[in-house]
């Protein structure tokens, strides 16, 4: 079963900031670490002494280091809203779908950035068009590319060291150009490549299938963005085929399906508070709309890239304790909590301050 194993990359990146300088001091090629780390090299082909090394650097046992199942076939971004409701599948197609001003080149700009910390190497697929936000999205980027050669390139670059992410334009789907590309790779024995697509234009939000094929869609949301909760990535539009698909009877899937409804509810009766001019919601009705506010709100998160913006540090959320704090909070087990202790932290404390105005924080 070693073919089903992978590194807790997560847990690596938290307990060993600067893992390249800590393996090489450990004696240990950092070329190889980063391929077990992105799943280049099966963790089946690394040598024991190698595994074991990496688990002493992260003070950890061997089975907290290594991940089994379902969860090698993603890749973990830190990011709650993303991997508990449409997590990226490793080597798949990941399409954004916003309209100008809902984040979608900021949460590019992130994943990037924790992308790169996690061994892969994001390149970037310029589109023609300029817009506000590219900026945030080139300077986190390893590799910025003109035109589907360069991107060529670039990601054959990428593979001798790591496995390559790319970030493309919509035009570039409709012209062909990424289906060429995509050809290029095949032949070049490259098929494994994750790719993140979005749309400058905002065209997208009016179609039923923007991109074609995708294995996880990130739909953002006006009403989100309009509140000012980032990431406004819709938890209930969006989706993944491998939770959706390959997973259906798992804890994951589970609890994720109880949270959409709690919050497709809870939006009901907001709207309905707000149209109706009602001062409260119905007494028996108070528990889901309490609950799918406190959800909503701890789905908000500080990025690294918007420190300088506002003052808030970024934080990583493993996906494992994200699933439990929205298992949590549907649960009714946050129910004493403020809910506004929730808005922009990272996980939720161990014991809840009913009521006590804190800090934010991971």
């Amino acid at each position: 079963m070693a073919d089903d194993l992978s590194l807790n990359v997560a847990l690596l990146r938290r307990k060993v900031p600067n893992l390249t300088a800590a393996a090489k001091q450990a004696g240990l090629r950092p070329a190889t670490v980063s391929n077990l780390c992105t799943g280049k090299i099966p963790v089946g082909r690394a040598e024991v002494r190698t595994l074991v090394a990496l688990a002493e650097l992260a003070g950890c046992g061997l089975d907290d280091l290594l991940i089994r199942g379902g969860q090698a076939k993603t890749i973990e971004t830190g990011i709650k809203t993303i991997d508990v409701f449409a997590p990226v599948v490793r080597g798949g197609t990941v399409g954004l779908v916003a309209k100008p001003g809902m984040g979608q080149l900021v949460v590019l700009g992130e994943l990037f950035l924790r992308l790169k910390e996690t061994g892969y190497t994001p390149i970037f697929w310029r589109p023609e068009r300029e817009v506000i936000g590219l900026e945030e999205v080139i300077s986190e980027a390893a590799a910025v590319c003109y035109g589907w050669e360069d991107t060529l390139q670039a990601i054959l670059q990428a593979e001798q060291h790591g496995t390559a992410v790319l970030a493309a334009d919509r035009s570039y789907v409709l012209s062909g150009e990424l289906g060429r590309l995509r050809a290029m790779l095949s032949e070049a024995g490259v098929g494994d490549v994750t790719v993140f697509l979005v749309d400058v234009s905002g065209a997208a939000t009016e179609e039923a299938v923007p991109y074609g094929p995708l294995d996880t869609l990130w739909r953002f949301d006006s009403y989100l963005s309009g509140k000012r909760y980032y990431p406004a990535i819709d938890p209930v539009a969006s989706t993944a085929t491998l939770l959706e698909d390959t997973l259906p009877e798992s804890r994951h899937f589970a609890i994720q399906q109880k949270a959409k409804k709690l919050l497709r509810r809870y939006r009901e009766l907001a709207l309905w508070l707000e149209a109706s001019g009602q001062a409260a919601v119905p007494d028996e009705e108070r528990a889901v709309f309490s609950r799918g506010k406190r959800l909503e709100m701890y789905l908000t998160q500080p990025f690294y890239i918007a420190e300088p913006v506002t003052g808030l540090a970024g934080v990583w959320v493993n996906s494992s304790d994200a699933l439990e704090h929205v298992s949590r909070i549907v649960e009714g087990k946050m129910d004493e909590m403020d809910p506004q202790l929730l808005f922009y932290i990272g996980g939720l404390p161990d014991t809840p301050p009913a009521g006590e105005k804190g800090s934010h924080g991971s």
